[in-house]
């Protein structure tokens, strides 16, 4: 079985491998959509393919919509020459089920595919006519947050892009100069309302992107490159809206047991694609069964009617919420913790952990007793739920490949938002005690100890990149596990650090407890385990 429309219409040998079709007429929907375009997608990586266009794929198999999604891809064309067109834009979604089943689906809700190409004159020619058209509704993203910066790590702005203010609309040649160029047509053609929406993972990504097109509005028409009016239909958020969203789904590189399950039931379109820029695509797609999306309701053409989906649609402040309460309870700081000791204990797979009982008290503990009190409730999800869901479902999930290792990267950037809040929630609190906290400064202390980089079996391990590991090595140069030191002198320019931990442990009540923690967890061979039992004993 391969992914091509001419053998979707051998229905009966797809039912016989267990893979469900479209259950719509894609030859319609393409005509639809190409006379009244209303959805494109910027980013035509796993996550579109895994999720937004699985979305609009249920909203025409139930009828509630008739078009279907445009996806472009600006960054590596060769996704969309090799990986799209080949194969009739279709792709297969693999649910990876938690009970180690799968579950198939062909994803055929795309009508076309488009390289964000200047120099491709018929894809960028049909890219200002989807931007032309009045009935565009919206263009979401997932570009990366890194897809939104334009400048360098000084501030200035990146030579291609002062190069694009330079331009003006008709020769900008970077990602986000193409799309304020597209913009800019659309404004020229009719000034049509528009959502700009970005489903990337990161805090207030509406507002990233807004900061990015609006630079390139500002310098356009402070320097005569495009009409004055330009940038008040940019900045009115009734011409064109930048909602914030959070988007919640894990999908990992296609996982090699999964590529033998689809061979064995007659599905051969399983091989991998590296593209030149390195990127790995293939015509498969494997996905965790969870998924969150919530966006602010902002949508001054219309959208499509994705809460027919399960797509939350709600306030601004609610977005912001449901973000928190991810990242600074319920999801971000359990990963952490697990990074942390996984690596300590010899674990490579986050899977494996939650088969360690110590493992799952611990993050249980830091979840349902020190984060629930003071979560940022959103009032649209179950902050209680979410973590039942994050333990007993999404970790112990077996397909997924993540690895402490991987999670462990630039922790000191994260320990601020994943712990700091919550201890300065305490602080603020007229009803609990910030001595209370126990596991928490746990995984702080269990950070440092992870920092001499050997494991509790005194096997050396390399350290995941971290931007203050040169800086944070070098405080805890002295420290060797089973030997004695001045904890307090080693520790004490650490733990005050806030920039780390988002306050001072010491002034918060903290640093000395902490300090006793991880004197334990440097005791010698098999302390780390010692420590967490000795500790989850009086829970």
């Amino acid at each position: 079985m391969h992914l091509l429309d001419s053998e979707l219409k051998n229905k009966e040998q797809w039912e016989k491998a267990g893979i469900a079709l479209p259950e719509f007429d894609r030859e319609a929907m393409k005509a639809k959509t190409k006379e009244t375009p209303q959805w494109i997608h910027f980013g035509a990586g796993n996550i579109f393919r895994a999720f937004p266009a699985a979305l609009q794929q249920n909203l025409l198999n139930k009828g509630i919509e008739k078009t279907g999604i445009i996806v472009a891809e600006g960054y590596d064309y060769e996704i969309i020459r090799r990986a799209y067109r080949p194969q009739d834009d279709l792709s297969l979604l693999v649910t990876l089920k938690a009970n180690g089943t799968i579950e198939k689906t062909v994803i055929g809700s795309l009508a076309e595919s488009l390289t964000v190409d200047r120099h491709d004159a018929e894809d960028w020619n049909r890219l200002q006519e989807i931007f032309a058209a009045d009935s565009l509704q919206m263009v979401s993203f997932t570009i990366t947050e890194k897809g939104y910066s334009i400048t360098g790590p000084d501030g200035s702005f990146r030579s291609d892009v002062a190069a694009d203010f330079e331009a003006g609309p008709e020769g900008a040649d970077s990602y986000i100069g193409k799309l304020a160029a597209l913009c800019y047509w659309r404004y020229t053609h009719g000034a049509a309302p528009v959502a700009l929406v970005s489903m990337d993972n990161c805090s207030h990504n509406g507002d990233k992107l807004f900061a990015a097109v609006d630079a390139y509005a500002k310098a356009w028409t402070e320097n005569g490159k495009a009409e004055d009016g330009f940038l008040a239909y940019i900045e009115n958020p009734e011409c064109v809206s930048f909602p914030w969203s959070m988007i919640d789904k894990i999908t990992p590189r296609p996982d090699d047991s999964v590529k033998k399950m689809l061979e064995e039931c007659g599905f051969t379109d399983t091989e991998n694609i590296v593209t030149s820029k390195n990127t790995y695509v293939a015509p498969f797609v494997n996905a965790e069964e969870a998924e969150y999306l919530v966006i602010e309701n902002a949508f001054p053409n219309g959208r499509p009617a994705l809460e027919n989906s399960g797509v939350m649609f709600t306030e601004r402040e609610t977005v912001e919420r449901v973000e928190r309460m991810k990242v600074c309870t319920c999801l971000n700081p359990l990963h952490t913790t697990l990074a942390v000791y996984g690596c300590l204990l010899g674990y490579t797979k986050i899977s494996d952990e939650m088969k360690d009982e110590d493992l799952v008290k611990l993050v249980e503990t830091i979840g349902y007793r020190e984060g629930l009190p003071v979560v940022t409730d959103p009032g649209i999800l179950s902050p209680k739920k979410f973590i039942d869901e994050v333990i007993q479902v999404r970790v112990p999930n077996p397909f997924m490949p993540d690895t402490p290792q991987r999670i462990a990267c630039d922790t000191s950037q994260k320990l601020s938002i994943r712990f700091g809040e919550t201890i300065k929630a305490y602080l603020a609190s007229s009803e609990l005690d910030v001595k209370s906290l126990k596991f928490i400064p746990m995984v702080q202390a269990g950070w440092c100890r992870y920092l001499l980089g050997v494991d509790d079996e005194l096997n050396p391990f390399t350290v995941s990149p971290d931007p203050m590991y040169g800086e944070l090595a070098a405080k805890l140069a002295g420290v060797k596990v089973g030997e004695s030191c001045d904890v307090h002198a080693v520790l004490e320019p650490i733990f005050s650090d806030a920039a780390i931990f988002g306050v001072n442990l010491y002034e918060a009540g903290l640093g000395e407890y902490t300090e006793a923690v991880f004197a334990e967890l440097i005791a010698g061979k098999g302390a780390v385990r010692q420590t967490l039992k000795k500790h989850l004993a009086k829970v």
